[in-house]
């Protein structure tokens, strides 16, 4: 497995790089115990409270004493290296954790996700042996807890806008600002926080530094009031001349975008394996629930609409999971380059479950609407997660931009020789007709190099599904392609289309890994035994084929123009102007 090798910045350009994916990824027998013997623990702690936590739910807060047990076991240290005191979790392991613990509540699962994801995240990734021999035993007892501080009032998804400034003052730094909606802010003592270094406004680069809340002039604001993961801690921190040493810089001096890029990507696991874990707990809800309500003399449970209902959250279940594992394993295994895949395992998983949290309340129908059943809790917890750590839409833009940028590339390289062509035409002609020959394989999939644009290991039960895989290919490299030709640069202000991308690709990285998947599932058991498994396949193959087959044609005809045109209209009298009286 090449290790600097995207599988979805070489999808763009017509390329299956299928040692990135196949085998599906595993966990060693050791971690795999371990991991055991930490769910086990959980489960007695998690199901100890499964009363309260509706409680701390409705009072909006965690008790102090809870916190206290979450220290005790062991969960502030999951990711952190044993020589330091932790578990030494790999992010398979880790993802897998925070699955269990989503399951009982998605408070709890945040409270320590944003601990171990993103709050202390950078000092792993980023920090020096001197940082991190002073930091991690702390972190790893729970005796520091940490928070992510980067969000500030009027800059969210927009990190450069941030206005917190640190100013170098002999051997300090000097930081003042404001950081808003910072989960576990009221609990934390350790706080990961960005601010632009001093100098000219247009020099002015992040940079990342490691600020304790003993620090003169580091205070928090009041717990804030929100719709759901009520009763996890978020405040807004404020920071008044900030004293920080030197030695505090986290990496190097104006590189923080990188470093919170980086931290925001590593973490993705964890909140993927949250939303796994809470589609799983909406299964059994819904079940369980279909199965003991009775209506026109049968259980629901017989009714066609509630299988659908139940098989397509399945369906998205096992896909974003399979998607969730990959990502995990390919950061396990030492590939650099996952941005790509891990942002769409974060769009995909968070949307899976919310569209599983709407349809388990929907098959509890009118319980599902009061508080004394669970579901309306989980469709408050479940919302955020298409906002925070990186908005879906967001996201979309950097899953499709960055991945067409090695197409673009490409067609830079094209259009340079054409200016030369005439000045050496064996050189140009020979370059011109190489690409050629590339957009010809896009058009029909055929290729001297049949190793690069197909699937030469996925079980031969699959093979109808590999082949719409391979035609979706085919399709999303064609449409980069012609939308890098159509709109040139202007290509970032094309969000619509961009967005139509960035849902082709999605949909084609968990096809396949849900093909890696299910050819492993035959390998180990047979096609019998996986059955349901390969009808998993078959469902979620035909699924992506309908989905890319919509946005391919959109390309060309589409109402992108009329809808902003409406758009406008609206904000120019800000409200809905029509009125049947």
């Amino acid at each position: 497995m090449e290790k600097n090798v995207s599988f979805m910045r070489s999808l763009c350009m017509g390329a299956i790089h299928e040692e990135q994916l196949l085998p599906f990824p595993k966990m060693a027998d050791a971690e795999r115990e371990t991991v055991e013997t930490v769910l086990g623990s959980l489960r007695q702690l998690l199901e100890s409270h499964a009363k309260d936590f509706p409680a701390w739910d409705r009072s909006g807060e965690f008790p102090p004493e809870f916190i206290e047990e979450l220290r005790e076991f062991g969960l502030f240290s999951l990711v952190i290296p044993e020589e330091h005191g932790g578990l030494g979790l790999r992010n398979a392991a880790y993802s897998r954790t925070l699955q269990e613990i989503s399951k009982y509540d998605a408070s709890t699962a945040v409270t320590v996700g944003a601990h171990s994801s993103i709050g202390m995240r950078g000092l792993l990734l980023f920090g020096n042996d001197e940082q991190k021999a002073r930091y991690l035993p702390k972190l790893a007892t729970g005796e520091m807890i940490a928070a992510f501080c980067l969000t500030e009032p009027g800059s969210g998804s927009d990190a450069a806008s941030i206005k917190t400034r640190a100013v170098r003052d002999g051997a300090d730094w000097v930081i003042s600002g404001e950081k808003l909606w910072i989960t576990n802010g009221g609990i934390a003592d350790f706080f990961t926080v960005f601010a632009k270094t001093s100098g000219p406004e247009e020099r002015r680069k992040l940079s990342a530094f490691i600020v304790t809340r003993d620090m003169p002039g580091v205070s928090v604001g009041p717990h804030e009031d929100k719709m759901g993961l009520r009763a996890s801690s978020t405040t807004t921190v404020m920071l008044d001349q900030v004293r920080v040493p030197a030695a505090n810089l986290l990496g190097e001096e104006g590189k923080g975008f990188k470093i919170a890029m980086g931290i925001l990507n590593s973490g993705r696991t964890g909140l993927g394996g949250g939303a796994v874990g809470g589609m799983k707990r909406l299964i059994e809800l819904a079940t369980v629930q279909a199965q003991s309500r009775v209506q026109f003399d049968k259980k629901i449970s017989e009714f066609g609409l509630i299988k659908k209902k139940i098989g397509d959250m399945v369906v998205s279940c096992y896909a974003a999971e399979s998607a969730v594992s990959m990502v995990a394993g390919l950061i396990d295994e030492g590939v650099t380059d996952y941005a790509i895949e891990a942002a769409i395992s974060k769009v995909f998983a968070s949307e899976a479950l919310w569209a599983a949290a709407d349809e388990a309340l929907q098959v509890a129908g009118g319980n599902g609407f009061m508080r004394e059943f669970p579901y309306e809790q989980i469709v408050r917890d479940t919302r955020i997660n298409r906002i925070f750590e990186g908005t879906n839409d967001i996201l979309r833009l950097f899953i499709a931009l960055n991945a067409m940028d090695d197409v673009g590339q490409n067609l830079k390289e094209l259009a340079a020789t054409l200016k030369d062509v005439f000045a050496d035409p064996i050189k140009g002609f020979g370059v011109i007709r190489d690409y050629a020959i590339h957009r010809a394989q896009l058009a029909t999939g055929l290729s001297t190099q049949s190793a690069k644009r197909t699937f030469t290991q996925l079980a031969p039960e699959l093979k109808a599904e590999q082949e719409i895989f391979e035609w979706g290919t085919r399709e999303l490299a064609s449409a980069a392609d012609k939308l890098l030709r159509r709109h040139g640069k202007k290509i970032i202000e094309k969000q619509l289309a961009t967005a139509r991308m960035a849902d082709i690709m999605i949909h084609l990285f968990v096809l396949a890994c849900v093909l890696s998947r299910v050819t492993s599932a035959i390998s180990e058991k047979g096609a019998p035994a996986a059955e349901k498994e390969i009808s998993i396949a078959q469902i979620f193959a035909d699924r992506v084929e309908r989905i890319i087959r919509s946005a391919v044609s959109e390309i060309d005809k589409n109402t992108d123009e009329q809808l902003k045109a409406l758009a406008d209209h609206a904000f120019e009298n800000e409200r809905y102007v029509w009125d049947t009286l």
